[in-house]
């Protein structure tokens, strides 16, 4: 069992659209059983993949001996979990430095089921929950739009990992038209790119993954090439 974290220290970056398409591309393409573990309090990604969130289940968790087989949930693409995030997600910085047990999120993801990969919507910044991911996860893809800002985000992370894990850079909302996006990727021409495109945006009116409803244009393509990377890394 494989897990891939998709974090930034910076929001607005793209880790949901990440998580949601990377986590089908797992399921539908390579035909592995795959669950998504939503940390978010945002919740962004269960309320694409059809879950509203209630209560605080999601903290409880942490907290209590539960069971995390018994809060997965089917979503309506096949070979696809989840396990959802709700706002009680905003204190679990407190909780996790509470308990004081640095590998509670690797223990817990161990006691998960039969799965091939777990795919982790992280929060952003650099927390305690960060420090909890960084123990658990076998590879971090890392999403950076094509600016100063989020490169100085990306550079931060990575001296802060220094080498624990290894890291796949992606560029997000890519618009090679743009002087500034086009200098960016020819400074690091191998790093996957996914591009600015309409059918990304449509996540939020269809709460589902490009592919589902664009499965022809270049955002879903982009997205397959990815995870063929990300399958690679993991086999090495």
């Amino acid at each position: 069992m494989a897990t891939i974290a998709i974090y930034s220290s910076k929001g607005g970056v793209g880790k949901t659209t990440l998580s949601v398409n990377l986590s089908y591309s797992s399921a539908a393409l390579s035909k592995r059983r795959t669950i998504l573990w939503d940390l978010d309090p945002q919740a962004a990604s269960s309320w694409v993949l059809g879950r509203t969130p209630v209560g605080d289940q999601a903290r409880a968790l942490f907290t209590k001996d539960a069971k995390p087989a018994a809060h997965t949930r089917p979503t309506d693409i096949p070979l696809l979990d989840l396990i959802a995030a709700d706002d009680s997600l905003r204190t679990l910085d407190l909780v996790l430095h509470d308990i004081g047990k640095r590998r509670r999120l690797d223990r817990l993801i161990e006691q998960i089921g039969d799965y091939d990969h777990v795919l982790l919507d992280c929060p952003p910044g650099l927390t305690e929950t960060s420090e909890q991911v960084i123990r658990a996860a076998d590879l971090i893809v890392l999403p950076v739009i094509p600016s100063p800002f989020a490169q100085r985000a990306h550079d931060e992370v990575i001296r802060h990992l220094g080498g624990k894990v290894p890291v796949l850079p992606v560029h997000m909302m890519v618009d090679r038209r743009r002087r500034l996006h086009a200098d960016a990727l020819a400074a690091h021409p191998d790093w996957p790119a996914i591009p600015m495109a309409s059918a990304v945006e449509a996540m939020a009116e269809h709460r589902a993954p490009v592919a589902t409803y664009a499965p022809r244009s270049a955002a879903a393509a982009a997205f397959a090439r990815l995870w063929t990377t990300i399958e690679s890394r993991l086999t090495k």
